[in-house]
């Protein structure tokens, strides 16, 4: 566990952001954006996101026109809607996770790809951090590195409990991802049950069915299709007095119990800068695949007081932010 904004090195030599100066729009000229994600547009990253664009002279429904038939979108439509996405020849398409992104891929091998996925290179998307090659690029978020370490933090701030369960995306979750965290759990003796869920109406009925068999604690893995439905979660994790680890530290100030990873709103401030190389017409084979450079663990102990839970010192010392 890394002390205090836990610095992650940067690999494959990423670029750092230009100077926005640098990055001025083509005068007289209009954008075309495609998006495939499983949320909407009112989700707070999307804010971000536009907010850099137009930072760099990128202004929505001005000299740049977002396709938005990919907000919102159930992950078994993504294959259907990149085709037609493809066939609008946008100048770039912003995807969410590995499943958008593939099907992004399968449908044009021309259309520039801007992708936020768990690991480009190890799903097989890029090629490399450095240089990841034919139409794609983007950020990996680590999601194995600190799937294992929110499994650590559960286990600190929990150290008598025996059973916990991992809540995973069918769809996103490789199964060696899930062998490495339950071996992280075994070496703790704790026993760490995966429950896949591969519909989103599925989440609530699953967390009842992990907490019924006897789960402690439950560890919601890195997807987007969990991302989305994360209220719900609290609302039935809480209510269940199922202490929760969630993957962004913005979804502790949403009442989660802990988040702990980087800022999903600052990786999309990092995703649109790479947008703008794209739109000034860098190929996505030549901008490097980024990683989040920093990490934050943010606690909620207005939660923790509701499921009647008291957080040890030590963890609360190591946390970047405490809500209370």
């Amino acid at each position: 566990m890394m002390k205090r904004r836990g610095f992650i090195t940067l690999l494959g030599g990423a670029a750092l952001a230009a100077p926005l100066s640098a990055l001025a729009q083509e005068p007289g000229r209009t954008y075309r954006l495609g998006i495939l994600h499983n949320q909407g547009r009112q989700a707070p990253q999307f804010h971000h996101f536009f907010d850099e664009l137009r930072r760099a002279g990128f202004v929505e429904n001005q000299n740049l026109i977002v396709d938005g038939r990919g907000y919102a979108v159930r992950t078994e439509e993504f294959a259907a809607l990149a085709a037609e996405l493809a066939k609008s020849t946008p100048d770039a398409i912003v995807c969410g996770g590995a499943v958008a992104a593939r099907s992004m891929q399968e449908a044009s091998s021309t259309v520039p790809i801007l992708a936020l996925s768990d690991d480009l290179v190890g799903q097989g998307l890029a090629q490399s951090l450095a240089r990841p090659g034919a139409n794609i690029t983007g950020i990996s978020i680590l999601s194995i590195e600190l799937d294992g370490k929110r499994q650590e933090v559960l286990m600190e701030l929990l150290p008598t409990a025996r059973r916990m369960a991992a809540l995973a995306d069918v769809n996103t979750t490789a199964p060696e991802t899930m062998h490495a965290l339950q071996d992280v759990a075994r070496a703790r003796g704790v026993e760490l049950a995966a429950y896949p869920i591969g519909r989103p109406e599925q989440v609530g009925p699953t967390i009842d069915e992990a907490k019924r068999l006897g789960a402690e604690a439950l560890n919601v893995l890195s997807s987007p299709v969990l991302n989305d439905r994360r209220r719900d979660i609290y609302e039935r994790t809480t209510a269940l007095r199922l202490p929760t680890m969630h993957q962004w530290p913005e979804n502790a100030k949403e009442g989660a119990l802990i988040g702990y990873g980087p800022r999903l709103t600052q990786l999309f401030r990092q995703l649109a800068r790479q947008l703008v190389k794209i739109l000034q017409g860098t190929k996505p084979s030549d901008v490097p695949v980024e990683q989040p450079t920093t990490v934050e663990l943010a606690i909620n102990l207005k939660t923790a007081k509701a499921l009647g839970i008291t957080f040890p010192l030590t963890l609360l010392g190591r946390a970047d932010e405490v809500i209370e």
